[in-house]
This record gives structure tokens, C-alpha cells and sequence, in this order.
């Protein structure tokens, strides 16, 4: 029966180590499939192909994978590795999955909506939680789940894992309690003294030396005198 799901094409592959350099400047970008209760294959896949296809589904899509042409297996990508400096992808983890089977998998939290507590007090949004942890069948995995932000009025007010709306076919496994959006107060600036009051200061400051300079040279005068006068006599 056909299925909606994107499809992937795959080679099977014999290239492994540095070798597969070569390959990936030939526009191949090394994979391996692997599942419970199946031994795992190197294939390849073309690389333009395979950055379409992510551009287009979330990181839970489940994908109908073909090897050589042969009958197609459903897939997760579960792991890209990407190049640290072009971000291009160097090596792809495809886990094949049982329909019948439940799989645990992280899925992103997008927020949605104005938080007044931001556009008019100033405040900063911070998401200490950007994904649940959940289980689910494959065809069930939620690629995303939107909340709204509207409750978040002042610094007080947080929402929470428990005010999110959950499907009904997928079991959350992250805490109710843990705080998945709140707003910070805005940071207190320290009021700059103005360029005029600090000269103003700094001479009045002058000043006051000067003229405790002047107070000391005539006491010191003053002794001076009567050490002078005691050594003649």
C-alpha cells in the first residue's frame, strides 16, 4: 500500500575509512542502516538529495528508505554528522523501525503567541525546556508541539510542561512541573555621572588639596623657625 511518507534512495556501499573522501567530493555522503534485530549496512546516499529531504521534514519524519531499488523500509534519521566549518553533512545514522514498536524520541517545543511581560515591560523570553521527551508508535511521533506564550503577563508567570495539550496516542515521559518558558527581568543599568559634574567634582577635589598642601608648608615653616633659633643660642 503507498504511503505518504518521503522517500530516500540508497547504494549499497564497499568504501569505508578515508576513502569515503572520495566518494563525498563525487556528490555521495556515507550512511549506515541498522534496527533491532538486523545487522547493520553501509550504503550511501546522494548528498543533494538527502539535505532536499531534511530541509522539508522534522527531525521525527519517518521516511521510506530503498536499497539497490529493493522493497522500501521505514526509517528515522537519527544522527547526522555535520563538517565543523562548511556544515555540510559527513555521515548519516538511519534507524529502521517496527510499526508495532514504541520509540522514545525528543520532539521540539515552537512558541507561539506575544508575551506582554516582553513587548511591554521590557523582559527577556527564556525557554529552560526546548523539547519533551515522549513515547510513541512511528507513525504517532510528533514532529513538534506549539504552546502559547500569551499567559506570560509579568516576571511571575511561567507555563509549564502540564499546560501543554499532549495527542492522545503519544505518552509524555518529561516531568509536569518542569518550566518550559518564563520571562527575565530587564537588566538595571547604573545611571552615568555627567562629564560636568565629574570635572565639577575633580575641582572641587583640587581645591582641597591645594589648600590642605598650603596649611601643612606654613606649619612646617613655623617649626622650622623655632629649630633655627634654638641652634644660635
Amino acid at each position: 500500500m503507498a504511503t505518504a511518507r518521503p522517500t530516500l534512495a540508497a547504494e549499497h556501499r564497499e568504501v569505508t575509512g578515508k576513502a569515503v573522501n572520495r566518494m563525498r567530493k563525487e556528490g555521495r555522503l556515507p550512511a549506515v542502516v541498522f534496527g533491532h534485530g538486523l545487522d547493520s549496512a553501509s550504503v550511501s546516499l546522494d548528498t543533494h538529495d538527502f539535505e532536499q529531504l531534511r530541509k522539508h521534514v522534522g527531525q521525527n519524519a519517518l521516511i521510506d528508505l530503498s536499497v539497490d531499488g529493493s522493497k522500501t523500509t521505514p526509517v528515522l534519521v537519527q544522527h547526522v554528522q555535520i563538517h565543523p566549518v562548511n556544515r555540510r553533512p559527513l555521515h548519516v545514522d538511519l534507524f529502521a523501525v517496527r510499526m508495532t514498536e514504541e520509540l522514545i524520541v525528543d520532539v521540539p517545543l515552537i512558541a507561539t503567541g506575544e508575551s506582554s511581560a516582553v513587548t511591554q515591560l521590557g523582559g527577556t523570553l527564556l525557554h529552560p525546556t526546548e523539547h519533551l521527551r515522549v513515547k510513541a508508535l512511528p507513525d504517532h511521533l510528533p514532529q513538534s508541539i506549539s504552546y502559547v506564550i500569551d499567559s506570560l503577563t509579568d516576571f511571575d508567570s511561567v507555563v509549564k510542561v502540564s499546560d501543554l495539550e499532549i495527542p492522545d496516542d503519544v505518552t509524555l515521559l518529561t516531568d509536569l512541573d518542569e518550566v518550559i518558558a518564563t520571562v527575565q527581568r530587564p537588566r538595571i543599568e547604573v545611571e552615568e555621572v555627567p562629564e560636568a559634574e565629574e570635572a565639577a567634582e575633580g575641582e572641587e577635589g583640587a581645591e582641597g588639596e591645594a589648600a590642605a598642601t598650603a596649611e601643612g608648608g606654613e606649619t612646617e615653616a613655623a617649626s622650622g623657625g623655632g629649630e633655627s633659633s634654638g641652634e644660635e643660642s
